[in-house]
């Protein structure tokens, strides 16, 4: 694989720019970047829905069918908290104290992920490779079976991906907790990244993933009143409801109409500065909606995210404001889907037009 580098040639003001002007934005308005009260309260809400949900199941107080809807719902409270806590801890955004940082990113583990396998493959990778294929490991989902850019290999079976996808996502919850961090972790390389990990952290995938093996399914199996065939379905409820909150929510900022998969030259050089690069390839979606700003920690709004990923996404609605001006003002895209059913849609075309491709 060639080393990757961005154009710096190609470099305009609009990253200095727009830095200096939400610099300028949190100056005027006294405010840190960091976490607010608001995101507080929103970290409080998430985490008591996520312990109580799974307190009220351990229980064992409800009858089987009730503890198979707080198991959904207690898979997408597990996808919120991500969303929500653990993805501005890991980035450090969260807050100026690198100890709560490290606290709140300790939460993931009790979701069945890696912080550290994900601060690796998501901060250093995809924010870095943004939708460069073979290298953007982030848009791999099911490499094989889903196609999303031209440069990937075809099959037969992938004219049928834009029905076949969304199954699939349900799967990227599990994949974690029991396939995906292992193989990252052993792997040589994650894209261009070299793994060389502390000797802590071989402790630490195994110590964690033995928690969560033990609270989820070991500790449910002890207490409950339940066969062993209702706890697999419960578990396996929880965590395709988790799989398919997460896959959604990614695919809908990178993989739509209007966003690039550009592939470097023969020689590894890319045709584009890094910043303008992330302006085509990344999108939001429903940034007007309260609930999606709610729910969704930010994850909507990824053009801001990854021109500020240390800016708590508390703050992304006012300076969105400020990005979309600035990009429009240097002729750079600023792709967005209104709502969350036209990103879904503008999705589904992607998977049909790739697939169509195919065959």
């Amino acid at each position: 694989m060639v080393t990757l580098r961005f154009n710096n040639a190609a470099r305009t003001p609009f990253l200095a720019t727009t830095r200096k002007r939400v610099n300028q934005y949190f100056r005027d308005t006294d405010t840190s970047p960091n976490a607010n009260t608001g995101m507080w309260t929103k970290t409080a809400i998430f985490l008591t829905a996520f312990l109580g949900l799974y307190a009220l199941i351990i229980s064992n107080a409800f009858t089987v069918w009730t503890m198979l809807g707080m198991a959904t719902l207690l898979g997408m409270t597990k996808a919120f908290v991500g969303f929500n806590v653990c993805h501005d801890a890991i980035h450090g955004s969260f807050s100026s104290n690198k100890t709560t940082n490290k606290v709140l990113s300790a939460i993931f583990n009790l979701l069945g992920a890696s912080p550290y396998v994900w601060s690796i493959t998501h901060n250093v990778v995809h924010h870095t490779y943004t939708n460069i294929p073979g290298h953007d490991e982030d848009i791999d989902v099911a490499p094989g079976l889903i196609r999303i850019s031209d440069e990937e290999p075809v099959n037969r079976l992938q004219r049928y991906q834009h029905w076949y996808a969304f199954p699939l996502y349900c799967l990227a919850s599990i994949s974690w907790a029991f396939r995906k961090d292992y193989k990252k972790f052993f792997q040589a390389k994650v894209g261009q990244q070299e793994n060389n990990h502390p000797k802590v952290e071989y402790f630490n995938l195994f110590f964690y993933k033995g928690i969560y093996y033990f609270l989820f399914i070991v500790l449910p199996l002890l207490v409950l009143d339940i066969t062993w065939w209702q706890f697999i379905i419960g578990f396996l409820v929880m965590h395709f409801a988790q799989g398919l909150t997460m896959g959604l929510v990614f695919q809908l900022a990178h993989v739509v109409e209007g966003t690039d998969f550009p592939t470097p030259d023969t020689t590894g050089n890319m045709e584009e500065a890094w910043a303008e690069h992330q302006m085509r390839t990344t999108a939001n979606f429903a940034s007007g909606c309260p609930l999606a700003a709610f729910f969704l920690g930010g994850l909507n709004r990824q053009i801001e995210h990854h021109l500020f990923p240390k800016v708590c996404h508390i703050h992304y609605g006012k300076i969105g404001e400020i990005v979309k001006a600035t990009a429009l003002e240097f002729g750079l895209p600023y792709t967005e889907n209104p709502t969350f059913v036209s990103a879904l849609r503008s999705h589904y075309k992607m998977l049909k037009k790739f697939g169509k491709e195919a065959v």
